[in-house]
């Protein structure tokens, strides 16, 4: 027997070339080939990237050149909220129609009473009000309601010292801010009696009768009778219904 048999290398039919898949390795296009179906691949990847850092470099620099108006545009739109809605959530205010009273208010400053008949006095909130011209009569249309958000509503400020009035100096009416002094006062009166107690926060009932005086006290008796001949109508019963010729209540 001869001893080389076991030394006889392999036919190449028999390598691994000849195996499925070796022939491929073996061949360099087979690799050139995957490479250039993995390109496209990351190019799109990288065009996406490089347009993220376009996008968002141009958003910040935008942001930076216009910072303060972004910024003050952004507080404004804060800030601008419905005065009486933060005084609806403040207070607590029942829903509108929760309740309904009419009362009698009077406010003099320095012996001149304030024409609440005015238009800009007029139908101003939603909850507490004046309205039909009437320059003393309040309607309160909801519970919790103070009269903060009846003076708020028409740009007045009432505290224990002082009367703020806001309005337009053309109209017929005080402007400026009134506050005590030496000789002059201002008291607040509910039903006749004084109150001592912030009249602002004050919660109206029906029929009640309010007076605020600023200036001399010698005037405040005068004041209280003109208040007390003032008529409150009463509730109406049911809501108006037109019969084509008259309005029946």
């Amino acid at each position: 027997m001869p001893e080389d048999n076991d030394k006889i290398l392999p036919k190449d039919s028999d390598s691994d070339y000849s195996l499925p898949g070796r022939f491929e390795e073996s061949n360099s296009e087979y690799f050139d080939a995957e490479s250039v179906k993995s390109k496209p691949k990351n190019r799109v990847i990288l065009v996406i990237a490089v347009a993220f850092v376009i996008v968002s470099s141009g958003f910040f620099s935008y942001y930076f050149m216009n910072q303060n108006e972004i910024d003050s545009r952004i507080f404004q739109n804060t800030i601008n909220v419905d005065p009486e809605k933060k005084l609806v959530n403040q207070y607590g205010v029942g829903e509108y129609g929760s309740e309904h009273e009419h009362a009698a208010i009077a406010v003099f400053v320095d012996g001149e009473k304030l024409n609440f008949g005015l238009l800009q006095f007029q139908l101003s909130s939603r909850y507490i009000h004046f309205e039909n011209h009437n320059p003393y009569l309040i309607h309160k249309h909801a519970t919790g309601v103070p009269l903060e958000m009846l003076f708020a509503s028409f740009g007045m400020k009432i505290t224990p010292d002082c009367i703020i009035l806001n309005h337009d100096e053309s109209a017929d009416i005080k402007t400026g801010r009134f506050c005590t002094g030496q000789d002059q006062s201002l008291v607040f009166y509910v039903n006749g009696e004084e109150y001592y107690s912030d009249i602002s926060q004050y919660v109206l009932k029906h029929n009640d009768r309010i007076l605020v005086s600023f200036g001399d006290a010698e005037s405040i008796s005068k004041h209280l009778a003109y208040l007390e001949s003032l008529k409150i109508f009463d509730i109406p019963k049911k809501i108006p219904q037109y019969s084509g010729n008259d309005i029946i209540v």
